[in-house]
């Protein structure tokens, strides 16, 4: 596989990651038959954070990963901050939801690791 196939890998299943979380978001206000805002209701107020965490972070990652894909990174520095970024981004939900807190911490962790990372390694092929 190229550095960009390798990339699109981690695109698709982040992006499945962000369509999870939306569709958690739509059942609950099913549930609640609430339309605009989260009508009092902590689950789905919850839901909609725990997603708009997710988009607030997955891009910027997306957009590094494939930038380092594109300026020919090593495969295992891909390999190295797709799955961290997508091991981020599911523990993230699970410990905002109902799961232990450390995997919200270790999740948001992970994802600031990806980032700062990502920069860094940007920054490096980008003047090398």
């Amino acid at each position: 596989m190229s550095e960009l196939q390798i990339a699109a890998v981690y695109v698709a299943v982040n992006i499945l990651i962000l369509v999870w979380l939306a569709f958690r978001v739509v059942q609950r206000r099913f549930k609640g038959k609430v339309s605009i805002g989260d009508g009092g209701s902590d689950d789905l107020a919850v839901a909609i954070r725990v997603h708009g965490n997710a988009t607030e972070y997955i891009p910027a990652g997306l957009i590094g990963l494939v930038v380092i894909a594109l300026l020919s990174a090593p495969v295992w520095m891909i390999h190295a901050i797709g799955v961290t970024l997508t091991i981020a981004r599911l523990l993230h939900p699970i410990g905002m939801s109902r799961g232990p807190i450390i995997f919200r911490q270790l999740g948001i962790m992970l994802a600031w690791t990806v980032l700062v990372s990502l920069a860094v390694a940007l920054l490096y092929l980008a003047f090398s």
